[in-house]
């Protein structure tokens, strides 16, 4: 990239040159942003916790791996229900206004998780009812905190707010695991009020954004309008290898909703090893992917990727399978936490990638459309890969299941190689969609 040019004193476009010149600070000026990135770290350290305290509460009290995964599946549903609307909506009415009252919701229904388990005399078939209302809540705010994003800072700093953003999942990913299994040992379903109360907080940082007008679409709703983003992803081979992708490697390979089994069966004679032991460890080993990826996250924010973008994550996911793999052969706990931190540190930068080639690449009034799609394949990659790990260990036993899906993963990098060649050779972040 030049830097000739009639006007010596413009900057480098290149949105990975500017974010690298202003390192970690770039995303950081702007106000709008620091509220948002507060308001994640409030509501993933609470959902972080719910998996923790309700994975360990479910399992205790059936001893059913199936059940597991059904909590998965419960949060999972809604999201397939609604993704033709929720990303409509995204679009149409004020970002902002929407994440505030999916928070809320949310805050209910995790409150409602607590009172269930808390009773003995209700069945735990009400727990997955408050999982779906607040899987549904969680599918509206994904799209919209996803679009809302490119709106609140200057094109150029983009891939550092993504690096910094992901970055404050990972922190939620760390502390909220490790609060939630040290407040679930000692004031059991009491845990869900705390997580209660981080939503609250969260949707009362959004509503105080103060973020640039942008152009409300108020046509008529239409079949045209709604499938928008479904098209514009078929028709963008980038952006569909990366999302799918995703979604395939984590749907295999995917372990944490196992954890509570493992920490429980797998590794329960050696966790003297690390003196931890039941939900502490569960606390532990569930926070150890945010920890890895909270470094990697923050060496991404300074020093963005620049070349060969598409490589780099493909290696990275491959990378993250053959953990995976090593993670279900191994019974020593201070193996496994190493595990899930290079599964961590690998899959943020498969985040890191993907997200910024698909806002980059997406025009702003279709960001909550083609957010939602988006958000449709990692909430399977995620929920409804917990209910196939649930599943599958039930056939085949926990730690099989676990090193099959690594497998599973290594393999699916090896076939979207060949698959998405557009994937394979993508250079840069700064890509142009085409038409």
């Amino acid at each position: 990239m030049s830097s000739n040019s009639s006007n010596a004193a413009a900057p480098d476009p290149s949105p990975e040159a500017a974010a690298s010149r202003k390192g970690w600070g770039g995303a950081l000026r702007h106000p709008a942003f620091l509220r948002y990135w507060l308001a994640r770290i409030l509501s993933m350290g609470a959902l972080q916790i719910q998996a923790v305290a309700a994975g360990w509460a479910i399992y205790d009290r059936t001893g059913s791996t199936m059940n597991l995964g059904l909590i998965g599946l419960a949060q999972f549903l809604p999201s397939v229900g609604l993704v033709l609307v929720t990303g409509h909506v995204a679009d149409r009415l004020d970002r902002r206004m929407i994440i505030t009252t999916c928070v809320m919701v949310e805050a209910v229904a995790m409150a409602l998780t607590g009172v269930v388990l808390a009773s003995p005399g209700l069945p735990v078939g009400l727990v997955y009812a408050a999982v779906m209302l607040f899987g549904a809540a969680r599918a509206f705010e994904g799209p919209a905190s996803s679009a809302l994003l490119p709106n609140l800072v200057p094109k150029a700093d983009f891939p550092n707010a993504v690096a910094i953003s992901s970055s404050a999942m990972q922190v939620a990913g760390v502390l909220g695991p490790a609060l939630g299994g040290v407040l679930y040992a000692a004031f059991h379903n009491g845990v869900f009020g705390v997580g209660a109360g981080f939503l609250v907080l969260a949707g009362l940082v959004v509503a105080g954004i103060s973020a640039p007008s942008r152009a409300v679409t108020r046509a008529p709703v239409s079949w045209d309008g709604i499938l928008g983003g479904i098209r514009y992803i078929r028709h963008q081979s980038i952006v569909l290898g990366a999302i799918s992708l995703d979604l395939f490697a984590v749907l295999l390979g995917g372990a944490t909703a196992l954890l509570p089994a493992l920490a429980r069966d797998q590794f329960s004679a050696d966790a003297g090893l690390l003196g931890l032991t039941g939900p502490m460890l569960l606390g532990v080993m569930r926070g150890a992917p945010g920890a890895g990826a909270i470094l990697v996250g923050l060496a991404l924010a300074a020093w963005p990727l620049k070349r060969r973008v598409g490589p780099i994550m493909l290696s990275c996911v491959g990378v993250f399978g053959l953990a995976t793999i090593v993670f279900g052969l191994t019974h020593s706990p201070a193996i496994a936490v190493l595990s899930l931190l290079v599964m961590g540190a690998v899959d943020m930068v498969s985040v890191f990638v993907r997200q910024t080639l698909v806002q980059l690449g997406t025009p702003d009034e279709m960001r909550g459309r083609v957010s939602a799609v988006s958000g449709l394949f990692i909430g399977a990659s995620n929920q409804l890969g917990e209910f196939e790990s649930g599943l599958t260990a039930s056939w085949l036993g926990t730690e099989l299941a676990v090193v099959v899906g690594g497998i599973g993963t290594v393999a699916v990098v090896a076939l979207w190689c060949v698959l998405f060649p557009a994937l394979r050779r993508a250079d840069r972040l700064d890509w142009n969609a085409p038409a």
